[in-house]
């Protein structure tokens, strides 16, 4: 199983992005979404290193806010 994380575009240089989740850096590739090239400011959905599809802004705040509830109840 694969776990895509919700990361917002910060800067792009040809199928590269730079991209920020929660303070944390990140180059990503942009190649699979060469049809629909996402822009600076963007959230992508990023799996193994690649930008796998776009997705709005509250659908990435949703995915974390997810993410920190599995994360508190993993650390109780």
């Amino acid at each position: 199983m694969c776990l895509a994380i919700p990361m917002r575009i910060q800067s792009i240089d040809g199928l590269t992005a730079r991209c920020e989740a929660k303070g944390v850096l990140r180059d990503v590739s942009l190649y699979l979404l060469q049809d629909e090239p996402p822009l600076v400011g963007d959230y992508v959905m990023i799996s193994l290193g690649n930008a796998i599809q776009k997705v709005s802004e509250t659908d990435a705040r949703l995915a974390w806010e997810l993410f920190d509830q599995i994360l508190a109840e993993i650390g109780n």
